[in-house]
């Protein structure tokens, strides 16, 4: 693996890269890292070059500039490729909340998206489209004066993930700072606002017609949550496959479905 720091909008962005071959770029969930996908990296590195990066305010990357939106973030993930030098296509992989970043890429820059992966993203048929950013940043400030990161975020993320194969001294650099849980809330506070925009999107930019697209959903026992998956992807032309037994943390629970989803 080999890691750097590129600077994307004024903010230094902090990337991994691993193996070799066609091009596909993985994007976390919300407040999640670029370690979490460590379980599917072995299983895609001998067949391609598998980009990792943490959005502003997660992992190890810089505070955020501005709010998240869906076109901001999908040109993050096509700046990320740029930064590297891979201009060809890419097959673009998103977790939970970053599958609207990776659906949005490939609405908007079409001509470089190989294929979509959806990783049991987040679906939001009727989005609230609240802005809230004062009050995130004003919650972040308060909380990280008061030392609660320090105190409690390395124990918090290991209860919200368990079991948790990450060593606890990167748990503890990572989660153990105000900078994640600002970002973490400022992301949280701007959902609903992604959401929206990415269903305005759908209006206006559809997808290419001939682009592989699928969803991969963990059910875990709910009916309606793989109803909404379902739907996903038949509002996506998607293929739709499950990944069973599977928490949220697809790529922890079943990285050979994960891998399985982006190679094929």
């Amino acid at each position: 693996m080999t890691t750097s720091f590129v600077r994307i909008g004024g903010v230094a962005h902090h990337l991994a890269v691993d193996g070799s071959g066609p091009v596909c770029v993985l994007s976390a969930g919300l407040g999640l890292s670029w370690f979490d996908w460590d379980p599917v990296v072995p299983y895609l590195a001998p067949h391609r070059t598998v980009v990792r990066f943490d959005r502003p305010g997660h992992g190890l990357s810089a505070p955020a500039a501005a709010p998240p939106t869906a076109a901001g973030e999908a040109d993050r993930i096509a700046a990320v490729l740029d930064a590297l030098g891979h201009d060809g296509p890419a097959t673009v992989v998103g977790h939970s909340i970053a599958g609207f970043h990776a659906e949005a890429f490939a609405r908007l820059h079409p001509d470089r998206t190989a294929a979509l992966v959806l990783v049991d993203s987040s679906v939001e048929e009727h989005p609230r489209p609240s802005r809230t950013t004062a009050g995130a940043r004003a919650l972040g400030a308060v909380l990280g004066a008061a030392g609660v990161p320090a105190a409690l975020g390395p124990a918090l993320r290991r209860l919200t993930v368990r079991p948790d194969p990450a060593p606890a001294a990167l748990i503890r650099r990572v989660y153990g700072t105000s900078r994640v849980l600002r970002g973490t809330l400022l992301e949280n506070a701007h959902y609903g606002a992604v959401a929206a925009e990415l269903l305005a999107l759908r209006e206006r930019h559809p997808l290419p017609p001939d682009l592989p697209v699928t969803v991969l959903a963990a059910p875990d026992g709910s009916a309606r949550w793989e109803r909404r998956q379902r739907a996903l992807a038949r509002r996506l032309g998607a293929r739709y496959e499950a990944a069973e037994p599977s928490g949220h943390l697809v790529m922890r629970d079943r990285p050979d479905a994960v891998a399985r989803a982006i190679l094929s």
